[in-house]
């Protein structure tokens, strides 16, 4: 113990003595034409320091202390921007590149308060940008891009341990997911087939600049999706210096590599893997998950106005199995076991014109799925091996037609080469008793989408008006067409009113096509959305907002034999036997499902200023119910009336940082189950499950000398120790049903090496 307290000493007196100086450094572009601005002043807040961009938009602020820091970008014609939590390493450069936007009224520029908060023209409601600093400190959020956003309004968890969105009343299959301008279907490991959610996000947040999460309202760039767009971008390699990162975390380590290339050019790289299949082990389990996930991005600077960049992901999910003894094998005939490979390649083109921009990519995107059940004897109870496919362009442009007055259009198109060989031999299906299915299905279809958008800006008022068109071959169905429009109006310089309406399609998950050849003949889901806000900016670095909204969904997937089912009820949880294999759309289906959505959020977020504290905190009131086959409206299975979060964190200096969340959520509908462990389906979600809350802090240190720093933290889950409460399941060992509760307290530690 001595010599360990003695190396805690000296560790933490090289911290103090070694802090080092570094640099600040980026570029300063135009909002709507990604052109450089030259000339615009940077200075870092409180600090004696600052700099000028050069002719290519670039800046360079040298020696600067190591520490966290806001920097302030102002040029006249423009609305100043303040860039908090910028991170400056001894071992490395911090590079910002900040998004000015040119000012219109004459009230604006009368403005000399700069803005923390980056908007959006086009989308002024029911979006959020978070940067990776502010995801990384998360208490109970593992690094992890996906469960950052659960803490924003309008966001329910359906279970607290897996990133299942349900955004406003929707379901866990309507969530699109785009990094670095690349659609993926899923970007979560052991990720549930047909809908966007699973355990653990795969993307490195190491390499992630920024997050854009919108909960509605979006526009009419985005198609294929109901309820909500998480826009991922990926920074850059550094350019002028090899690095690495060496990480052990809550879950898994990793190695990280970057630094420049030929050409102009730089790069990033990442590969970790999971140790859960070591815990999961040690702790007895009868299976075992284990993931492998890689990341890299090359970007090359062809001139001035062109850039091209590559990236490439791979995700491998595999679990194993423990079937020693008879209570393991019973335990494991409740599990659905997935082996999955993701893999992602892509290509980005990019050109800058004196107006406008246009960029170009070609993706491919591969999902292999290998699904298997069994019984207590080990006889396969269903099994889907299936691939997806999608080789994809898409291009867009944007033009500024006038100071005020800008015009987006684009298109996609996807080939979508498609397989899956499902069997089904299940017995005691509730309502449907038996059920054998053996069906395979291969298809190549396309899907295709073309929009366009204006987008203008005079007086007090801001719109934006759009209309997308879809199609798929996959249906017998003729393309939809989505119109959307926004309005916002500046009361008075710190105070707006914002409305959104707009029609949303979405077109029914492939696995729901494969089981039965009437399923083909589905039509597009439809929601029509209308959303109403307020937002005031209390002071530069809080703002305050109130949003009210809307959903009307109809043709939503029934099914004709399990009369009380909607689709929009499935796709979160691992699935299988516990829920009759809904979610792979086992049952014959029909677009008669009807439903509602509405709700209100508060939302308050203070970011970190000269008052060294941030914080957010949300309040949601919603409600959804939807119809099936047999007519009764019912609430949907991830309904939460309520939902409060608290979050927020102190920066003491730049060794020490202490951050908390809170959560507080009402209880979702669940159906009860009789003596044998099956659902009381005439009960369908007539039960509500107790609230659930919970609390978790997290402690950082971060130490740093000239050419190394480390981080490490501490991160205590539920520290009041109390387990969530989830649907009640039938325990074949036993042979009763007994309460599904969730890991107690859970306190984790974590170390980041960089040189």
């Amino acid at each position: 113990m001595k010599y360990i307290a003695m190396s805690i000493l000296m560790l933490s007196t090289t911290g103090l003595m070694g802090q080092g100086r570094s640099t600040i450094q980026g570029m300063v572009i135009d909002e709507t034409t990604q052109q450089p601005v030259i000339g615009a002043n940077i200075v870092v807040e409180d600090e004696n320091l600052g700099s000028a961009t050069d002719v290519d938009g670039n800046f360079y602020i040298q020696s600067v202390p190591v520490g966290t820091y806001r920097i302030r970008v102002d040029f006249i014609g423009y609305t100043s921007r303040i860039i908090s939590d910028v991170v400056v390493k001894s071992n490395r450069p911090a590079v910002v590149n900040i998004e000015i936007q040119e000012t219109i009224l004459e009230l604006d520029a009368a403005i000399v308060v700069a803005e923390y908060f980056k908007k959006n023209p086009d989308s002024p409601l029911s979006t959020q940008v978070q940067s990776s600093e502010e995801i990384r400190r998360l208490p109970g959020g593992f690094e992890d891009v996906v469960r950052a956003i659960s803490i924003l309004p309008g966001v329910a968890q359906a279970d607290g341990g897996r990133n299942d969105l349900i955004v406003r009343g929707g379901a866990p299959s309507e969530n699109l997911y785009i990094i670095d301008n690349i659609e993926v279907p899923n970007i979560n490991h052991f990720g549930t087939q047909g809908a966007s959610g699973g355990p653990q996000s795969y993307v490195n947040l190491d390499f992630v600049e920024e997050t854009s999460f919108s909960t509605g309202g979006f526009t009419a760039k985005y198609g294929d999706r109901l309820s909500s767009v998480l826009d991922i971008s990926l920074r850059e390699g550094l350019s002028d210096q090899l690095t690495s990162k060496t990480t052990i975390s809550a879950s898994q380590f990793g190695f990280n590599l970057e630094g420049p290339l030929p050409h102009n050019g730089n790069f990033v790289f990442s590969a970790r893997r999971s140790y859960l299949d070591f815990l999961f082990k040690a702790a007895g389990f009868g299976f075992v998950p284990e993931y492998w996930d890689f990341l890299t991005k090359a970007t090359f600077d062809l001139n001035q106005t062109d850039q091209i960049s590559f990236l490439g992901i791979g995700a491998l999910n595999n679990v194993k199995w423990f079937n020693e003894t008879n209570e393991q094998r019973t335990a494991n005939s409740q599990i659905l076991g997935s082996d999955q490979q993701q893999f992602v390649a892509g290509m980005n083109y990019r050109h800058l014109m004196s107006s406008g921009i246009f960029t170009a990519s070609l993706s491919q995107v591969n999902v292999d799925y290998d699904f298997l059940q069994r019984n207590a004897d080990l006889t396969p109870i269903f099994k889907n091996t299936s691939y997806d496919r999608q080789t994809s362009l898409k291009s867009d442009l944007t033009l500024k037609l006038t100071k005020s007055l800008r015009f987006s259009t684009g298109g996609k198109l996807n080939r979508v080469n498609y397989y899956s060989n499902l069997v089904l031999n299940q017995n005691n299906i509730p309502d449907i008793g038996s059920l054998n299915i053996e069906e395979e299905y291969a298809q190549v279809g396309y899907k295709s989408g073309v929009y366009g958008q204006f987008s203008q800006r005079f007086f007090r008022f801001n719109y934006s008006a759009g209309l997308r068109v879809d199609h798929s071959s996959f249906i017998d169905a003729a393309p939809v067409l989505s119109p959307r429009f926004s309005l916002s109006y500046k009361l008075t310089g710190d105070i707006s009113l914002s409305a959104s309406a707009g029609r949303y399609n979405q077109y029914p998950s492939t696995i729901w096509l494969v089981s039965n050849e009437r399923n083909r003949n589905l039509d597009p889901i439809q929601a029509d959305q209308l959303v109403l806000g307020l937002e005031y900016l209390w002071r530069s670095d809080t703002k305050v907002m109130l949003e009210t909204y809307t959903k009307q969904y109809s043709k939503y997937p029934v099914s004709l034999t399990r009369d009380y089912l909607v689709m929009v009820n499935t796709g979160a949880g691992f699935g299988g036997s516990t829920e009759g294999f809904a979610s792979f759309g086992v049952d014959p289906l029909s677009s008669e499902g009807t439903g509602w959505a509405h709700g209100i959020e508060f939302f308050i977020q203070k970011k970190m200023s000269e008052i060294p504290c941030y914080g957010t905190m949300s309040m949601s009131y919603n409600q959804s119910m939807f119809k099936a086959m047999d007519g009764i409206e019912r609430p949907g299975s991830f309904d939460q009336t309520w939902i409060l979060n608290l979050g927020g964190g102190y920066v003491f200096n730049e060794r020490w940082e202490f951050s908390t969340k809170c959560r507080y959520a009402s209880g979702r509908p669940y159906t009860p189950l009789n003596d044998s462990g099956a659902q009381i389906t005439e009960a369908y979600n007539s039960l509500r499950l107790d609230a659930n809350h919970n609390l978790d802090v997290r402690l950082d240190r971060r130490w740093t000398n000239n050419g190394w720093g480390l981080i490490t933290y501490i991160d205590v889950q539920n520290v009041f120790n109390r387990k969530s409460s989830s649907a009640p399941i039938f325990d074949p060992n036993t042979g009763e049903v007994s309460d599904n509760q969730g890991f107690g307290i859970l306190p984790t530690i974590g170390i980041s090496a960089e040189i």
